[in-house]
């Protein structure tokens, strides 16, 4: 347990059009959430579907192949490691966000 690493892999469908930003510094940042769905069988036998939304960051060249490859709906694959940030927004609150930062990205086969 002395090598703990903070790795994700998400399997999954974008939810909606990725956000698509170009910085003054000349990098592209990708934003798109990711639904994973787990199904299972609670303890009156029933089946359940669970969703869950995750918040995906890219840059560079990954963000410029999502940009090309991923519309809305897209089967994706993503591995990357969990990153947490805080923001102030315009009513001056704190708020804290972790978003997934996307290391590598694959198309699953149909």
């Amino acid at each position: 347990m002395n090598n703990l690493k903070n790795h994700v892999q998400l399997s999954g469908n974008v939810g909606k059009a990725p956000e698509i930003l170009n910085l003054s510094t000349g990098k592209k940042l990708a934003r798109f959430s990711l639904a994973t769905r787990e199904t299972y069988r609670n303890h009156l036998g029933e089946k359940i579907t669970d969703t869950q939304w995750h918040a995906i960051v890219a840059w560079g060249k990954i963000a410029e192949m999502i940009e090309k490859e991923v519309p809305k709906g897209k089967a994706v694959e993503i591995e990357g490691k969990l990153s947490s940030r805080s923001y102030t927004d315009k009513n001056g609150n704190r708020k804290y966000v972790t978003e997934v930062l996307c290391r590598e990205l694959l198309f699953p086969e149909k």
